[in-house]
């Protein structure tokens, strides 16, 4: 039994080892159900008050894991702005998840003073011990995760996204299409 056990979970662990590989190109094969928010207290949410995935539901929503001391997180913020705008009449939201990856990432008032500056106006939650960097199994910055209306992963993006760039153009059709659905 003990061996059976030990298959079993390096036949798992392969799985998602493979999956985490094959995701960096954009839409997933397999869609699968995004987990709900780990935050639910206020001061753990920038621009919003807390939210669930589940009153988000009929939405299209763009998960961005950034930090602010991360250049290409920062350098990606105009091309989301406008991004933001162009989907501004339809059913779309970014949530931003700010997990740290030093310890002054992890004052709020630190993470506010960079909001204002980045002229971010989406809801931010948050995520200073990785909590839901773990539970989506994240590990860059930035990453993007379209989530369909129905609460479901269904692409992944990952880097420095610029106007006008193939990833900007993929990411965009991706919410298009999830949109139409």
């Amino acid at each position: 039994m003990n061996r059976i056990s030990r298959t079993s979970l390096l036949l798992l662990l392969s799985l998602n080892l493979a999956l985490s590989f094959s995701v960096s190109a954009g839409k997933l094969e397999t869609p699968l159900p995004a987990p709900e928010f780990s935050q639910t207290d206020a001061d753990s949410w920038l621009n919003s008050a807390p939210l669930s995935l589940r009153e988000l539901r009929g939405k299209v929503i763009m998960l961005d894991f950034w930090t602010f001391d991360c250049w290409n997180c920062y350098r990606s913020f105009p091309w989301m702005r406008q991004l933001e705008q162009a989907l501004a009449d339809e059913a779309f939201t970014v949530i931003g998840i700010h997990t740290p990856e030093f310890a002054h990432e992890r004052v709020r008032a630190n993470v506010e003073a960079k909001i204002d500056e980045f002229e971010l106006h989406h809801p931010v939650m948050m995520d200073n011990q990785f909590i839901y960097w773990q539970m989506m199994g994240n590990k860059y910055w930035p990453a993007f995760y379209l989530i369909d209306k129905q609460g479901k992963v269904r692409s992944i993006y990952i880097g420095e996204t610029h106007v006008g760039s193939a990833q900007a153009r993929a990411i965009e059709g991706d919410i298009r299409e999830l949109l139409r659905e």
